[in-house]
């Protein structure tokens, strides 16, 4: 069985615990690398954040945390370690690139003029997941992956096929994002037949479609499905509540599935770049938008609809452990 690779060193699945699939602890949109003047990198003050990020996460038990920040969007592994190392918080860091629209794909879409660019995200991938990041020995132990509203386009697709690749090779877990949970069944259906292995994949986001319908397609293809966004409801994210996704994992359990739903919140603990600028309506569409959601908000919620103890145990702790096994 391969190790698990998180920012301190290599773990066994018996070692994940209760498990988050997708948060931030660091997340900056791609332009923000052009703002460090005014919003430049606040060490102390995002140390400290971080820290109560994890002291709210170990309330319920958490042991691992996925953060699925991407290359682009402000991944710092060294602070990963250093929070790791203060806390012993198991934390797992990411291989890969956003969707198209809020990446910097045009660094690629240069590059495409004179190199195989395909070749070379597959070289990046498995020198991070095998070597290390930025020239230290830290390894990504995911792949993240993201796809845009209702299409994957080309430059996504090239994403897809190298990660597929790198995934038969290694055996690493693959997550990815779905633009409002669409494109799951593509997603699921592109990595396989370039060669991935379906129980390496959890599919993101999918609590942005309430269709049991459409989860029962996913799910079919033998993949897993994340309901990841917890906290984060309603029209400004374009999303279902978080009573209406609880819903669904209760219809899904009782087809048979709860096997294979994973949770998490997307939470960004730390926004880089000059500080978000919070009125009202922002400071009310974000109260629940943190880490303490689910443990707050989820576990009772899911205990309220008739699951049991061991099954709501599932979906943080085996199913992870199954998935990264």
């Amino acid at each position: 069985m391969n190790p698990i690779n998180s920012v301190t060193g290599p773990l066994s699945a018996g070692q994940l615990g209760r498990t988050l699939m997708h948060e931030h602890f660091l997340f900056g949109y791609c332009g923000y690398q052009g703002d460090v003047t005014l919003g430049g990198f606040r060490e102390e003050e995002y140390t400290q954040a971080c820290l109560k990020a994890v002291e709210d996460a170990r309330a319920y038990g958490i042991q691992t945390i996925v953060d699925a920040t991407t290359n682009e969007c402000g991944r710092n592994v060294r602070f990963l370690k250093k929070i790791a190392d203060m806390t012993g918080m198991n934390i797992i860091c990411s291989t890969g690139f956003y969707f198209e629209a809020e990446s910097s794909y045009a660094y690629w879409n240069f590059r495409k003029g004179f190199a195989d660019i395909q070749e070379e995200i597959y070289e990046m991938m498995m020198t991070e997941i095998t070597k290390g990041i930025d020239g230290t020995d830290i390894k990504a132990g995911v792949i993240k992956l993201a796809s845009s509203y209702n299409e994957i386009t080309p430059m996504e697709e090239i994403f897809f096929k190298a990660a597929a690749r790198v995934q038969k090779e290694t055996g690493v877990v693959i997550i990815t994002h779905t633009q409002q949970g669409t494109m799951g069944p593509q997603q699921a259906d592109l990595l396989i037949s370039n060669g991935a292995n379906p129980k390496k994949i959890a599919i993101g986001h999918m609590c942005g479609n309430t269709s049991v319908y459409y989860q029962t397609e996913v799910l079919k293809r033998g993949v897993y499905v994340n309901f990841d966004r917890f906290g984060l409801e309603g029209d400004l994210f374009h999303t279902p509540t978080d009573n209406e996704r609880m819903d669904v994992i209760k219809a899904l359990i009782d087809k048979g599935y709860g096997s294979r739903i994973l949770l998490g919140h997307d939470s960004v603990n730390v926004n880089l770049g000059r500080p978000i600028i919070m009125n009202d309506f922002m400071k009310e569409a974000l109260k629940d938008a943190n880490i303490r959601t689910i443990g707050a908000k989820v576990l009772p919620g899911l205990a309220a609809r008739g699951l049991s103890d061991p099954q709501i145990n599932s979906l943080l702790e085996d199913n992870p452990m199954a998935l990264f096994a």
